[in-house]
């Protein structure tokens, strides 16, 4: 006969949260992996609020010409 599972102390409940905040879980030829989330700024990707609130001088400035163009 095998032991009981234990609970988790908090301390042990709260690395947990963090560490399901900071990686995701994908599957990669049948197995799965650990990734680390994208960066996002209010829930959205760093590149896509750049996209959205940048203006031209910044965008110049930080040598992002491409994206200049797709502004309306």
């Amino acid at each position: 006969m095998g032991k009981p599972k234990r609970k988790l102390t908090s301390a042990e409940k709260l690395v947990r949260k963090e560490r399901r905040k900071q990686f995701m879980t994908v599957f990669v030829n049948g197995k799965k992996k650990r990734l680390r989330r994208p960066a996002t700024i209010d829930g959205m990707e760093v590149d896509e609020f750049i996209r959205q609130n940048a203006d031209a001088i910044w965008l110049h400035q930080n040598e992002m010409w491409e994206l200049i163009i797709t502004m309306p």
